[in-house]
């Protein structure tokens, strides 16, 4: 289970407008090499959408960089996590032309990078408020199959919906081309059952945050707050789940983020070890 565990992008690096994850401007390149000393091999790419167009993921030169650090340190990028749709929710937008242009750009810069999953969150400021927003939602999804089929490339919905009405929106996409990301944390806050939510959606899930938050409360330190993570790993287990586990975990207090990490790492591995 833990073959595929990666790390959530800016988490090695200092926290940034005290933001617990933004794109790591100054210092995308280094994390590489950190996270190469640790037995992580795989990253979750983050976008905010400012300076979008400037992103390394976008530009054609930072393609170049991306290709030659992933084979340097030997890290993979399967997943994107599209804080900037979150920040500029295209389904609430009337002039959203060209923030789905950008999401094409990503869905391009994805198929040319060999990442496989696009994050959109439906979370926070992104969260689907009324069922014309759904509708927009749904109908521009729709409008991306052939070039999202061209790149080989999936999008995934992490969804605050109770988890009988995320199963049936779920339902509405094509599997083809569209799931669920699950994070953890934020369905622990919600006090979401999370054995119903692998019952209404869990064969959809393709990708998985984990982290740890408090009931209606904060992220917090893995085995701190409300998530169940035997509950967890015996049902990723029901569903024969092979995809990656993102560690979207707490930052580090004193600025030490990459023991804050590895301490997150030794505990997920300690239950894994306890349900075998």
């Amino acid at each position: 289970m833990l073959t595929n565990i990666g790390l959530m992008q800016g988490r090695l690096s200092p926290l940034i407008g005290n933001k617990i994850q933004a794109f790591p401007v100054n210092n995308w390149q280094r994390e590489f090499k950190i996270i190469n000393k640790t037995s992580l091999n795989l990253i979750e790419w983050t976008l905010d959408y400012k300076n979008l167009s400037l992103n390394p993921l976008i530009t054609t030169k930072g393609k170049k960089k991306i290709r030659f650090l992933k084979q340097k340190y030997s890290i993979k990028i399967n997943s994107i996590t599209c804080d900037c749709f979150m920040q500029k929710p295209f389904w609430k937008i009337e002039k959203n032309k060209k923030i789905i242009n950008f999401l094409e750009k990503i869905i391009i810069a994805s198929g040319e990078l060999k990442i496989k999953l696009i994050v959109i969150p439906l979370v926070d400021k992104g969260s689907i408020q009324s069922i014309n927003q759904e509708k927009k939602l749904l109908k521009i999804c729709e409008s991306l199959k052939k070039i999202l089929k061209k790149n080989k490339v999936q999008i995934i919905f992490e969804s605050d919906y109770h988890p009988k009405k995320l199963g049936i929106f779920i339902k509405k996409f094509d599997r083809k081309y569209f799931g669920i990301n699950y994070d953890t944390g934020n369905s622990a806050s919600l006090n979401y059952n999370m054995n119903h939510e692998f019952k209404y959606y869990g064969k959809r899930i393709l990708n998985v945050h984990i982290k740890d938050r408090k009931k209606f409360g904060n992220t917090v330190r893995l085995g701190q707050g409300n998530v169940n993570f035997k509950q967890l790993f015996m049902n990723l287990k029901k569903i024969n789940y092979k995809g990656n586990l993102i560690l979207q975990t707490a930052r580090s207090k004193i600025n030490k983020h990459l023991e804050e990490i590895l301490i997150n790492l030794q505990f997920l591995k300690k239950i894994q070890n306890e349900i075998k």
